[in-house]
């Protein structure tokens, strides 16, 4: 029998109005197998930190999970199929407060193996986990989809939505719902695209029962009036978390968090920006201080990087660039 965990209890607290800095939610995205096949650890490095022109094998994404499970210092762990039969085979979730989650879609937009070009297309909805085979090790999973302000496209995905709601229910899984940003321009004729989204978001979940809605969305972070808006719209029925998209650098990451929590998401779903951190443990203990004590993203990196120090780590960057906000959809909330 799956219980309920520390992520129920917080998310009943945001639904009812109770929300403070310590109920937001941290999820570490390990699901990339499902999206990079062989090259989802990275590439392994020689002594000298240069790339060997091989693959590090999945045994250490897995332990990657475990020590992050072991720490209990995320609420949730997303995963495919198989990492999560994996991790319940080995105990890791008995007596952990840590929520198991698994990628229960797979559309084309996340088939990012090398030399794979899909990414330039739409997306083709697509399903390889099976509801039945999810069941016994998780009744969490995510969805995603993406629009595409095209009516044939967008028609197909809400459809195959549709059907996985359907069959959700039915099984007794539960989903939150991940709405990428598409990964070429998308026109909206006298609006923006965060906008347009916004409305597509809403609009989708409308006509869905509160029996069958996501449990929480996963967006992208488009920026503070965005995310505000969204954020406001229903909250009790609609809560926002963002996803964290590429590795940049810690003061982005940090500043992410904060800004989204600032604006009103209350959850963030973090995948590269954790696993390539020099110290994941260390960087999900930033993110948590820059919500819970408010602390500035500047001085949480400052203090990462005296972490790293005293670890004997090596930083990827200099303190000094690593302080910098490169991320676009950022420099107008800093």
């Amino acid at each position: 029998m799956i219980t309920a965990k520390r992520m129920d209890a917080k998310l009943a607290r945001i639904r009812n109005g109770q929300y403070t800095p310590k109920d937001f939610i941290i999820a570490d995205a390990k699901d990339g197998d499902m999206a990079l096949g062989t090259g989802v650890s990275g590439p392994e490095l020689d002594a000298d930190g240069r790339p060997t022109g091989r693959m590090k094998p999945l045994k250490v994404y897995r332990d990657a999970m475990e020590e992050m499970i072991r720490s209990d210092l995320v609420d949730i762990m997303l995963t495919s199929l198989s990492s999560a039969e994996h991790l319940a085979r080995h105990g890791l979730y008995a007596g952990s407060d840590v929520t198991s989650a698994v990628r229960l879609n797979d559309g084309s937009d996340i088939w990012h193996w090398r030399g794979a070009n899909y990414k330039h297309l739409p997306t083709v909805p697509f399903r390889t986990a099976r509801l039945d085979r999810v069941k016994p090790v998780s009744d969490l999973g995510l969805y995603a989809l993406t629009f595409f302000n095209d009516l044939d496209q967008d028609r197909r995905s809400l459809d195959a939505y549709s059907q996985f709601r359907d069959e959700a229910s039915a099984a007794g899984v539960r989903h939150f719902l991940e709405v990428f940003n598409p990964q070429f321009d998308v026109a909206a004729p006298g609006s923006d695209f965060a906008t347009y989204n916004n409305d597509a978001i809403a609009r989708c979940l409308a006509g869905v029962s509160v029996h069958d809605r996501p449990q929480f969305l996963k967006v992208v972070y488009n920026g503070p009036r965005a995310t505000e808006e969204l954020a406001a719209f229903d909250p009790g029925n609609l809560i926002v978390g963002i996803l964290g998209g590429a590795s940049s650098t810690t003061r982005d990451t940090l500043e992410m968090v904060k800004q989204a929590e600032k604006y009103g998401a209350r959850v963030a779903l973090f995948g590269r920006k954790i696993f390539f951190a020099e110290d994941s443990k260390a960087i999900v203990r930033a993110m948590r201080s820059v919500i819970e004590d408010d602390v500035s993203s500047e001085e949480a990196t400052k203090a990462y990087h005296d972490g790293l120090a005293k670890s004997g780590l090596r930083p990827k960057k200099p303190l000094a660039e690593d302080l910098e906000i490169t991320d676009p959809s950022l420099k107008t909330g800093a």
